[in-house]
């Protein structure tokens, strides 16, 4: 247990994703005295119903290509540390970018370069992802084994409830207060709300986050052991015509196979429960799993889940990870769009050491600074 004495610095981490969930655990790790608060449920919203994908290098050339790798390497030594190959389903894998066309005949079992598995109207395959360079989580399993390590070893304390407000007295933190009243002190507080960021005051006042709502289903293979560990990207083109998809595929180690896309700008719900999938965007997905593989079609396989989640973005593409400014110990990390389970850990590690120690030197977060938003938004009211 972390001892949580008088000297600690006490932080308070508002939203129990994988960002807010990293955050606690890297700031206990580290020796801080750490309170989570979560409103509905750890890792109910994007980190439990994601991909759980990770690249090396898939980044590069962008803005967040450091963050990237770093979190990369984290994940690697976070799975040999935690045990995650089967707590949490890390593994490698191999990703192959593949062409569907509805209205081609079946390539029979497996077409040249294409698993065995990927028997319906696939061509093209090449690949964009090595077992050295992609790999993957289950992104709601990967979350709250974080967090029971966090609470057992590390000594975090987990709060329901909602933020309202955080409180500030010369320009510098002091408590967080939640709706109902209750007040908790603390030194320092780091708003990791995701999509709702955009529905706080205070981040609202300095810069914009939004919601694209990504859906996703998760089929039951009746015969799992056929699935090969393969990522694919497609570029899909239903036989209805339109524009090329994209939607993905990712075998899981636990048997499950997740397929994402259809992806919409909508406006995000106050509460996390209330979000469903669109069932024009669930029927796509499921044809679309019926025409990569035979082993995916209703016949074969079991709809475990129809869901879907809010990505949060931001104007310029790049997330929010940093100090706001005027306002000493409040810390943001949000819009990390569909890159929240890689850049995870690289973001809670370089927030605890700048909170901790000053300074951030597993990755410089100067590009990812608030600040970048004060000469549009003049002035901070608390």
């Amino acid at each position: 247990m972390n001892p949580q004495n008088e000297t600690a610095k006490r932080v308070v981490v508002c939203g129990g994703g994988v960002i807010g969930v990293c955050s606690a655990y890297f700031l206990a790790k580290k020796g801080a005295a750490v309170t989570l608060v979560e409103r509905s449920a750890v890792a109910c919203a994007a980190s439990g119903k994601a991909a759980g994908f990770l690249a090396l290098d898939w980044c590069d050339n962008g803005p967040v290509e450091s963050l990237a790798r770093a979190s990369f390497n984290l994940h690697r030594s976070l799975a040999e540390e935690l045990n995650g190959a089967e707590l949490y389903g890390y593994r490698p894998l191999t990703t192959l970018s593949v062409t569907v066309t509805e209205s081609q005949s079946s390539s029979g079992s497996g077409g040249k370069g294409l698993p065995s598995w990927v028997d319906g109207p696939a061509k093209s395959p090449s690949t964009i992802g090595t077992t050295q360079t992609t790999a993957q989580v289950h992104p709601q399993l990967f979350t709250r084994t974080l967090l029971a390590t966090a609470t057992e070893k590390y000594g975090v304390d987990v709060v329901v409830g909602k933020v309202d407000r955080v409180q500030a007295e010369g320009g510098r933190v002091e408590s967080v207060v939640l709706e109902g009243g209750r007040v908790i002190d603390t030194d320092a507080v780091v708003l990791a709300l995701g999509p709702w960021s955009g529905k706080f005051e205070l981040l609202a006042s300095m810069f914009r986050v939004y919601g694209m709502k990504a859906h996703s289903i998760v089929l039951e293979p009746k015969e799992p052991n056929a699935i090969t560990p393969h990522a694919l990207v497609l570029s899909y083109r239903s036989s209805r015509g339109g524009e090329p998809m994209d939607p993905e595929v990712y075998p899981r180690p636990t048997g499950e196979v997740y397929l994402c896309g259809m992806t919409t700008k909508e406006e995000v719900p106050d509460d996390p429960d209330q979000i469903t999938g669109n069932p024009e965007s669930i029927r796509v997905l499921k044809e679309v799993a019926r025409n990569v593989s035979s082993h995916l079609k209703e016949e074969n396989a079991q709809v475990k889940a129809e869901q879907a989640c809010f990505l949060p973005c931001t104007d310029d593409g790049v997330p929010v990870i940093g100090e706001i400014p005027g306002l000493k110990g409040c810390y943001v990390a949000t819009g990390h769009n569909c890159w929240g389970i890689l850049n995870g850990p690289a973001t809670g590690a370089a927030l605890s050491e700048l909170i901790v120690d000053g300074i951030a030197t597993i990755v410089d977060l100067d590009r990812f600074s608030p600040s970048r938003f004060t000469s549009r938004k003049k002035g901070l009211i608390i």
